[in-house]
């Protein structure tokens, strides 16, 4: 099989370096990166009832979803794709981030099929997201603002304790 070297920009869980390399394992860092005219929610509802990430398109400069680029094979999207639950919960949507001294970089994202408004993430959920963005030291105003989301506890103790289990 032929692959080839794609670009994905990760905003939500998957910006966890441990938690993108438990699902593909040769998924490579590249840089931090911007998409203007988006805003991180957390409305996108789970297979869980609980609030995933959704970078949801508004249209105004002013917001900015920060996040992670990856190099990640075609076979491993792939892959992604049955995670990201593609055609389900994500559609995939090609964009162009802004990376270092305002250069662009041609990546794919996950957008959520279907959101709602006043979602909670799980604690461990949210943990993920917020640890990505600190390791990858996305701007602190940004983290603070992930950190503000209030989130709820797991009624699945299992699923917490192996979400967890990752760091």
């Amino acid at each position: 099989m032929i692959t080839h070297d794609l670009f994905y920009f990760a905003y939500g869980s998957n910006m966890s370096v441990p938690r993108i390399q438990a699902r593909i394992p040769l998924a490579k860092f590249v840089t931090i990166a911007q998409l203007p005219g988006h805003r991180l929610t957390f409305s996108k509802p789970g297979m869980d009832v609980s609030g995933k990430c959704d970078a949801l398109y508004t249209g105004n400069d002013s917001d900015m979803v920060y996040g992670v680029v990856y190099r990640i094979s075609s076979a491993d999207k792939m892959v992604l794709d049955g995670y990201e639950g593609l055609g389900r919960h994500y559609l995939t949507k090609p964009a162009t981030v802004m990376i270092d001294l305002g250069q662009k970089c041609e990546v794919f994202l996950y957008v959520a099929t279907e959101v709602q408004n006043n979602l909670k993430p799980y604690f461990w959920y949210k943990k993920h997201v917020l640890h990505g963005a600190e390791t990858a030291g996305l701007p602190r105003q940004y983290l603070e603002y992930i950190d503000s989301v209030p989130s709820i506890a797991d009624p699945d103790p299992e699923r917490h304790a192996r979400e967890m289990g990752i760091y």
